[in-house]
């Protein structure tokens, strides 16, 4: 194969532009421009005495178009087809051409590569009188047409036989058509006539054309604008023709061009010739090959629905089931035989593929360019804007280079896109076909990759992004509960594919799938896995509900979703495999997250702790192992399923046990906390602006924000752990901060180190699109090793930067500080490591060169094959002394000359004195150039010796990852430690930005005799500012809740915007923060430790899940009555505006008695039902608080009310809804009528009261009467002022 000529106009010109590619899944009328006469059923073909081959065109009949039965074709022995109608004579004479041919499609012959080109002339210069042509590959030459050699070409379609073209003299030879099996049908005898326009490739080398049109397509490709050598160049060691154009008289400078192949189709496989036959009629125009027209659309579903009619309402799965049927499978397609049959073998191939994978889009590899056909190219060019090619079959592609980018579009709009790649290439095929018999006429595709949304594991997007795209499984029962107040068992595993995190666990809920919420609020999967009809509805509704748009994998149960004991069985067989290919130490040893082995009883094979644990479980740990199998078995289809488990790192759920909430480290924050409290995502657009997360990210590394968004869902709880994190961030302060900064500046050029650690581990094993099968044109290898310096450059700089922290330990007390900072504990001691890998090989110029050349002692294979390579050189230096004393010449030396080297170099003078048995090579004026004997064996030789040398040096980067994979739990610790040291110094800094004061909270015990508190003095709100608030400041307050002495829950009225809900808010963001460990933005701040923190606020309804707003609010009441504890903080705001006044007042004054008297929990309950001010203003356990305002009198007598957003004592007396309908902008006539009636209500409701609390007496009163009446003493005056006061109350009412 000749070299890759240098592209010369910046491009990378192809021999076939990818537009010929189409020609492949064409119908049989798409346009072509070869060279064809056309010949019609009844006629029989004409011949010319004095035939001139056709030449090469780039563009092909399609090998999968549908097969049309045709005539049996007789070849006679001279033929000689008719000039075609589509082209014109050559020119031979000189003749002058203008702007007239400008646009139309023109073929220049080149002489120096007996080659015709085809491209299109765009320009004419009248005043040189040449035309500017461009060719297919887009390269541009200036001609004067008059003295060229050139064929005009008529755009029309033309129909073909599929045979192929000849030479000059023919055997006589039938042929069937409709064999589709490849036979040597006619022996060739080659002739030249000498003619310099004939195309010496054809017919040349038979055995070169025996493959099909797709894999010659792809040959081509592969090549890049090499030219074939023919077989007489090649046994002659003729050198490839560079095809350049001769440069004569009336032409201008020489251009290379890339040669144009004419591809056989898959038929043509069976004979060795082409004849151009005329088809019926005249051809189609070729307005169908266009770009997509504005009858496009209609075009293609005219032709899906005469041949794809089976997609329609026919439409089975691949067992023959329709889409009523319960077991009916959408991801699998039924085709017809008949339609199998009419395919040829890149169509079948193509289809086999999508047949069993209809829930996807493919992306079908072709030489260079991944090619979306069918329904497929409808999404391709909707998504990713690619451009339809020519014909009437949907068709467009990309190149290779734009994969990774195009992937991750598709796998981000919510696609599944199935990668089917090239395993082998037209030569292999070839080969394959020679020693083996098989009769396959297409290359080898395999499928290597199935990217999703939850598989992506690099590309630009998820670069910029940090936030983890979870993959969620999920399987459910609802039988032996031992706890009866909960209704349902999950089993759930989590995986986040880029940083091999797994996170398994199984818990029991209630009605509501409440852990379920909460454990979808904090991660937000954008991909669920479950088994197909296995969960319950109300399951369903809460996936829904509470997660973004997942894509949805549903698996056939057993068989797919595998359940414990398959599971079991499978990730004991993966880790059998693994633990047989890696050297020991190659997985974890001692970290308890990560994949600690256990070996099993019967000693076949080892789990991680945590598989093991779930094991021994038993019934507590089957759905868990369930959830984890339905997870495997659906990644083991993308080929990650052992890359995930060889480097996995295995965290214990969160939320698993979670009934025994005193046991647990950290706070529960459950989904409607998350959500009105606005942690992650805030209600406006579902974004982080404004959300508490925003605020307090101030973390330079994308593994550090993803530790914090864990750090803020996951409060700590125990009064130990909160107080530890509090001194860390503290010695982060004051005189260690300038060094907290630096460490941040040296960590803010860290790529994303977790991911990309998990990627390196993942090349280490080739699979999937990294196998070594895989046809690959871009340089896979380089950029494996750029990531891999990457990786070395990233691990230095955090050791470098850790290292250099360690000066602040003098100085600070913290133990959590001093455990990641010491050496061999939180800070793994990987210097030895580094060292050797800084000593193995330069990695400036390994990153610059694209490879890796180790350094002496590095890698002994190498070093073996360089010593090699070293003694032949010597020996041959040693035989130059030698033969300048053979000679008496000390001048005589080695030189070289193109590729020939070591050429013996005599002086002319010394002729007569050389060797009979020494070779001459070359001479030049004065010297004469020899090999010996000698020289050309130990050539040999050294060639052997370069070449493995060579093989050497390639495989040298995968030992060098694998030795570095070796310590993978180093380095993910001390990307652990890292991260840590980043959230650390980001809450440290965090403070910085609050308005205010900020103080460290004092963190109380929360014994069973000790009353929990929240005190804070000068509260102010960790997120809103005075900057963001317009006029004005915000207005810090105090506020007690609890304690030995004070009430536990406030009543919180005042008026609509005065503040209540912001309180709220303030007050629960504050007690997060407090137990987070960072800094709370107030004077000072008491906390004892809260254990979960329940928010119910807003007016929202879930109509996808069958809930009204009413319906919703009560349903987080509920959540809250019958989980929350004595240590839980409730936040209430306006319970009960649902409904009709007296019964949301019913509710929220039933709901405060509970929380008060029964719960006796600390919380805060804000209302407009000012009754309930009245009926708890003399109970101790409820403190009274309003939102101050002043109020003044605006036109007509409507209130205007100043907010003051200041807590104070007592009840305010009403709402002054008018102002806030004022503020709206309603017109002043509604305002004026409004107050009107607000304040007759307000009499009215004014009397009732009266009237109510006189009726209380009289009643008392009849109470009193009557039992004077059961002890036999009557008084008949205080009966007849009771007769009298009770008509009184019935005329008033």
């Amino acid at each position: 194969m000749a070299p890759a000529r240098k592209p010369s106009n910046g491009r990378s010109p192809l021999v076939n532009p990818q537009r010929q590619i189409t020609s492949f899944f064409s119908k049989a009328t798409s346009p072509s421009p070869l060279p064809a006469s056309t010949l019609s059923k009844e006629q029989t073909p004409k011949y010319n005495p004095n035939p001139k081959p056709p030449s090469p065109s780039p563009s092909t009949p399609s090998p999968l178009q549908t097969k049309i039965k045709k005539p049996r074709l007789v070849i006679g022995q001279t033929p000689s087809p008719s000039p075609s109608p589509s082209l014109s004579t050559p020119a031979t004479t000189t003749k002058s051409y203008d702007k007239e041919v400008v646009d139309k499609r023109i073929r220049v012959y080149w002489p120096l590569d007996k080659r015709w080109y085809e491209g299109c002339v765009k320009v004419y210069d009248k005043d040189s009188g040449k035309h500017l042509v461009q060719y297919d590959d887009f390269e541009e030459e200036m001609l004067d047409l008059g003295m060229e050699k050139i064929e005009w070409v008529e755009e029309t379609v033309k129909k073909f036989k599929r045979l192929r073209r000849g030479s000059l003299a023919f055997k006589k030879t039938v042929i069937d058509d409709e064999n589709e099996e490849m036979k040597d049908v006619c022996n060739v005898e080659e002739e030249n006539d000498g003619d310099d326009s004939s195309d010496e490739d054809w017919g040349k080398n038979p055995e070169m054309d025996l493959s099909d049109e797709d894999d010659m397509e792809l040959e081509d490709e592969e090549e890049e604008d090499n030219i074939k050598v023919d077989k007489k160049e090649k046994q002659s060691g003729k050198s490839e023709s560079r095809k350049r154009k001769a440069c004569g008289a009336g032409k201008l400078g020489c251009g290379k061009k890339s040669e144009v192949v004419g591809d056989a189709s898959k038929e043509e496989l069976k004979v060795s010739i082409m004849e151009q036959v005329k088809t019926e009629g005249t051809g189609l125009s070729n307005g169908l090959g266009d770009a997509l027209t504005s009858d496009a659309s209609e075009r293609f579903s005219a032709r899906e629905t005469e041949k794809l009619w089976f997609l329609g309402a026919e439409r089975t799965d691949a067992k023959r089931r329709r889409p009523g049927d319960a077991n009916y499978d959408p991801r699998t397609l039924y085709l017809p035989p008949n339609f199998v049959k009419s395919l040829s073998g890149g169509q079948r191939q193509w289809w086999e593929f999508k047949s069993k994978h209809m829930d996807k889009v493919l992306f079908f590899k072709m030489g260079k360019f991944y090619e979306l056909f069918e329904m497929d190219a409808h999404i391709g060019a909707k998504e990713l804007d690619l451009q339809y090619m020519k014909g009437e079959q949907p068709h467009c592609g990309f190149p290779e280079r734009n994969f990774s980018m195009n992937v991750e579009k598709m796998a981000r709009k919510g696609y599944r896109v199935l990668v089917i790649e090239q395993t082998e290439t037209p030569e292999q095929l070839e080969l394959r076909r020679k020693e083996k018999g098989s009769k396959d006429k297409v290359v080898k595709r395999e499928i290597c990759a199935v990217v999703t949304k939850g598989t992506l594991t690099e590309g630009e997007l998820l670069t910029a992004n940090p936030d983890a795209s979870y993959l969620m499984g999920v399987t459910e029962s609802r039988q032996n509960l031992e706890n009866k107040n909960f209704e349902r068992v999950f089993g759930i595993c989590v995986v986040d594919v880029a940083t091999s995190r797994i996170l398994l666990g199984q818990f029991e809920d209630d009605a509501e799938c409440s852990l379920l919420c909460c454990l979808l609020s904090e991660l937000r999967p954008v991909e669920i896995i479950k088994p197909a009809k296995m969960l319950s509805s109300e399951t369903e509704r809460v996936m829904l509900r509470h997660t973004r748009n997942p894509l949805v994998n549903e698996l056939v149960p057993i068989s797919e979703f595998w359940d414990s004991e398959k599971t079991v069985c499978e990730v004991k067989a993966i880790y059998k495999r693994i633990t047989g290919q890696s050297a020991p130490g190659f997985l974890n040893k001692a970290d308890t997250d990560t994949a600690e082995l256990h070996v099993a009883e019967d000693g076949s094979s080892c789990l991680p702790d945590i598989l093991s644990e779930l094991v021994n479980k038993g019934e507590n740990g089957s759905l868990a192992l369930s959830a984890l199998g339905g997870t495997l078995y659906y990644l083991k289809q993308a080929f990650l399923d052992e890359t995930l488990l060889r480097f996995a790192k295995f965290e214990s759920l969160p939320c698993s046990d979670f009934c025994n909430v005193a046991q647990k480290p950290y706070m529960i924050l459950d989904a409607a906390a998350m959500e009105n409290l606005e942690i992650f995502e805030n209600n406006r657009n579902g974004g982080s602006s404004g959300t508490l997360y925003a605020q307090m990210n101030h973390c330079v590394t994308a593994f550090g924000k993803r530790l914090l968004k864990t750090w803020l869902a996951r409060p700590l709880y125990h009064l130990k752990s909160i107080k530890d994190r509090q001194d860390a961030v503290a010695g982060l302060r004051g005189a260690n901060q300038p060094m907290a900064l630096e460490f941040r500046k040296a960590l803010s050029r860290l790529p994303d180190m977790e991911r990309l650690l998990a990627r390196i581990c993942a090349s280490s094993e080739a699979n999937g699109r990294n196998s070594n099968k895989v046809i690959l044109y871009e340089d896979a290898a380089k950029k494996q090793l750029q990531e891999f310096i990457t990786a070395l450059r990233g691990c230095e700089l955090m050791a470098q930067a850790c290292s250099s922290l360690c000066v602040i330990l003098e100085s600070v007390e913290s133990r959590q500080l001093h455990h990641l900072l010491t050496p061999g504990e939180g800070l793994p001691d990987i210097h030895s490591i580094l060292k050797h890998f800084k000593d193995a090989f330069d990695w400036v110029e390994a990153n610059n060169s694209g490879r890796i050349i180790p350094h002496d002692g590095v890698d002994l294979e190498y070093d073996s094959a360089c010593k090699k390579v070293r003694e032949i050189e010597s020996s041959l230096t040693k035989h130059l002394k030698e033969q300048r004393k053979l000679l008496g010449d000390t001048s005589i030396s080695y030189v070289t000359v193109g590729k020939e080297a070591y050429l013996l170099e005599v002086p002319e003078h010394l002729r007569g004195s050389i060797p009979r048995d020494y070779e001459l090579r070359s001479s030049k004026k004065g010297f004469y150039r020899y090999w010996t004997p000698s020289i050309k064996k130990l050539l040999g030789e050294l060639s052997q010796s370069e070449s493995e040398k060579e093989s050497t040096l390639k495989s040298i980067l995968q030992r060098l990852i694998g030795r570095f994979c070796e310590h993978h739990d180093k380095w993910r610790q001390l990307v652990s430690t890292t991260a840590e040291l980043d959230v650390l110094i980001s809450l440290a800094i965090a403070s910085d930005f609050y308005e205010g004061p900020a103080c460290r909270p004092v963190i109380m015990g929360s014994s069973s005799s000790e009353v929990p508190q929240i005190s804070a003095k000068s509260l102010g709100h960790p997120v809103l500012r005075s900057d963001s608030l317009g006029k004005g400041a915000f207005v810090p307050n105090d506020i007690s809740i609890g304690g030995s002495d004070g009430a536990s829950f406030v009543l919180l009225t005042g008026p609509n915007m005065g503040g209540k809900s912001t309180l709220l808010r303030q007050v629960c963001l504050a007690v997060i923060l407090a137990q987070v460990g960072a800094d709370v933005p107030a004077g000072s701040f008491e906390l004892s430790p809260v254990d979960r923190i329940f928010v119910r606020m807003g007016a929202k309804d879930h109509i996808m899940a069958g809930q009204s707003t009413f319906l919703t609010e009560l349903s987080e009441t509920a959540l809250m009555l019958s989980s929350a504890t004595r240590n839980s903080l409730v936040a209430l705001d306006e319970l009960g505006r649902g409904t009709s006044t007296s019964d949301g007042q019913a509710i929220a004054e039933a709901v405060l008695d509970h929380f008060v008297h029964k719960v006796q929990c600390r919380g805060m309950f804000s209302t407009h039902y000012h009754r309930l001010a009245v009926d708890y203003q003399k109970d101790p356990k409820v403190s009274l608080c309003h939102m101050a305002c002043q109020v003044g009198t605006g036109v007509g007598e409507v209130e205007e009310v100043t907010f003051l957003y200041r807590l104070m004592p007592g009840a305010c007396p009403k709402s002054y809804g008018v102002n806030v309908a004022r503020l709206a902008g309603l017109p002043d006539s509604i305002l004026e009528k409004a107050a009107a009636k607000s304040r007759e209500f307000e009499a009215v409701y004014g009397k009732h009261r009266n009237t109510s609390d006189e009726m209380v007496v009289f009643i008392q009163n009849l109470i009193d009467v009557a039992a004077n009446l059961s002890c036999h003493s009557f008084d008949s005056n205080l009966f007849n002022k009771l007769q009298h006061r009770a008509r009184v109350l019935l005329q008033q009412n």
